[in-house]
Formats: structure tokens, sequence, C-alpha cells
């Protein structure tokens, strides 16, 4: 389900702002949640992949942010955007998750490995029959970020993939703007500026967040809040 479709079946316009959502939400309108969730799902999925650099745990991650966010709902000061806001809890549970399994890596570290990583992003370029269709070089995008060291990676996403600007990006990292600025010019350059140039649209699409996912993540969340979303969605399997 679409968020058009999902503010059409709560009757609301799927135009309406976060601010009058979280209000609504936070007087009493709690399956207006989905139209949040559904307006970020993309978004989360992509950044929290990001942090974690696998795709495996990402749903469960997505849901332990909304609930974060849903509950903590009444703290958010509109002192920034929400749609940061709610990015920064996403990094902060992604994380704790990757903390988990010990997977924090050293600055240093990731210095002294930038030549290892070029050259095994040279070579997945190398494949001429990848690169026959948009596809299949998106395909290779997406293998190349992923080999990416991940404090370089969640800038690249951040940036290059999901569109937000430095500042954002700053913000939701809890870094610098000169550190987003310096991570992201390392990450094109291992990418390398020849398959950047290349993906074109397809660069939009990198990582996408399909529909059945996106019903499935609302459903878990609604179903962790305890409540019951608009269409009986938080009692799905």
């Amino acid at each position: 389900m679409t968020i058009v479709e999902a503010s059409k079946r709560m009757g609301v316009d799927h135009l309406i702002s976060d601010e009058e959502v979280i209000r609504r939400v936070l007087e009493g309108e709690a399956e207006l949640y989905e139209i949040i969730m559904r307006r970020y799902n993309p978004r989360l999925y992509r950044v929290i992949r990001s942090v974690l650099g696998y795709d495996s745990d990402v749903e469960q991650v997505m849901q332990d942010a909304y609930v974060s966010a849903y509950t903590h709902l009444y703290q958010f000061a509109a002192r920034s955007r929400f749609s940061t806001w709610l990015t920064k809890i996403a990094v902060y549970e992604a994380l704790a998750k990757r903390k988990q399994q010990g997977r924090f890596v050293d600055l240093d570290s990731v210095a002294e490995s930038d030549k290892e990583h070029s050259s095994m992003l040279a070579s997945r370029q190398k494949n001429p029959e990848q690169q026959m269709l948009d596809a299949e070089l998106r395909l290779i995008l997406e293998n190349s970020v992923e080999a990416l060291p991940d404090l370089y990676r969640e800038v690249f996403v951040m940036r290059d993939v999901e569109g937000l600007d430095t500042a954002e990006t700053a913000e939701s990292l809890g870094i610098s703007e000169e550190a987003v600025k310096t991570r992201l010019h390392r990450a094109r350059g291992l990418v390398r500026t020849e398959l950047y140039s290349r993906t074109g649209s397809a660069l939009t699409g990198a990582f996408d967040f399909h529909l059945s996912r996106c019903d499935r993540v609302v459903a878990a969340v609604f179903r962790r809040l305890g409540r019951k979303a608009a269409g009986g969605s938080a009692s799905e399997e």
C-alpha cells in the first residue's frame, strides 16, 4: 500500500505535513502514525542499511526506530525538521545494533584499508557483463557501496542516495559538516568517478524498499505499540 492509498483510507490528505500528523497522533489519532512510517520507510531503510552494511537486520532496526520515535514523540520540539529527528533515532538504533556485533571501525584503520577497498571496487567494475543494462549497473553500485568502510558508506548513502544535505547529514550522524564533506569525497573516490557518473537515474533507485516490506514494517510496529492500524494492518502477519 502506498502512502497515497493509506492516506485516502484514513481520510486525510497524503500531503499533510509531518507536524500536523504528529500533533494529531499526540491528540489520540495513533493510526495516523502509519503516514509517517510509509513516508520515511525508504529513507530509514537506506540509512540503517548504510550503517549496518547488510540487509538481514534492517527491518528489525527500523521497527526499533519507529517504536522509539513514537514513545518519545512528545519530546520532538521542532527545533529541527522531523525527518532529521527521526533519522537521528534510526542512526542511533543502527549503531547500537552494530555495536552489539562488535563492528565498530576505527578511523585510523579505515584510512589504512582505503587501498584494499579501492582495489575491490575496481575489480567489481571491470565485469563487462554487469555493465550492459541500468539494472545491472545499479547492482554494481549497490555492491560497491556495501564494500565501503562504515564511516564512508553512511555519508555516501545519506548524501548521494537519499539526498540529504550536508547539514542534515552532519546532524543525523553527530559529526561536523567538514567531516561529512571529507568522508563523502573519499567515498566517491572509492566508488570511482567513472561508475558514479554512469549510474544516472539508477542511483536514486539503489537499495529500493519494496511495498511488501513497507506493509510488513508498518504492521509490525503497530503490533509492538499495541495499537491497530487503519484497515487492520496491525493484525497482519
